[in-house]
């Protein structure tokens, strides 16, 4: 029977439809909030890993997850959401749990009023044409 919730035959629950299934509060411990550190996840924030953070000490997959995904390079909180198939408000609070222990860091995009000017540009694009 299909869309049935049954144990596979790996152990885990498998929703033949669905895949398989694990809620979010679950896998959050049921918090919905990123932790008391003051940092905002929006889903431009940056996030990298931070020098010497070690695998195998995290409390569960999906913090190993986002880690390992990490480690390939910075990645926003959006890419990481859709890379580990997880919602956005789970990768904030696993995200959360990696910063509050060290293993990563969280950065912003450079603000539009520090890029340089479009003029500015156009006259690189030029000089490089030139040459």
């Amino acid at each position: 029977m299909s869309g049935t919730a049954g144990p596979a035959d790996d152990g885990r629950w498998y929703d033949a439809d669905a895949g398989p299934l694990v809620r979010p509060y679950a896998v959050t411990g049921g918090r919905t909030e990123p932790g008391p550190h003051g940092v905002r996840f929006d889903l431009i924030a940056l996030v990298a890993v931070e020098a010497g953070a070690a695998a195998g000490t995290l409390p569960g997959p999906e913090h190993e997850a986002l880690l390992r995904l990490c480690r390939a390079g910075t990645q926003s909180v959006a890419e990481l959401a859709a890379d580990a198939d997880l919602p956005v408000g789970v990768v904030r609070v696993l995200l959360g749990d990696l910063l509050e222990a060290g293993h990563v860091r969280v950065g912003r995009p450079v603000p539009p009023a520090r890029l340089p000017e479009m003029r500015i540009l156009r006259e690189v694009i030029e000089g490089l044409r030139a040459l």
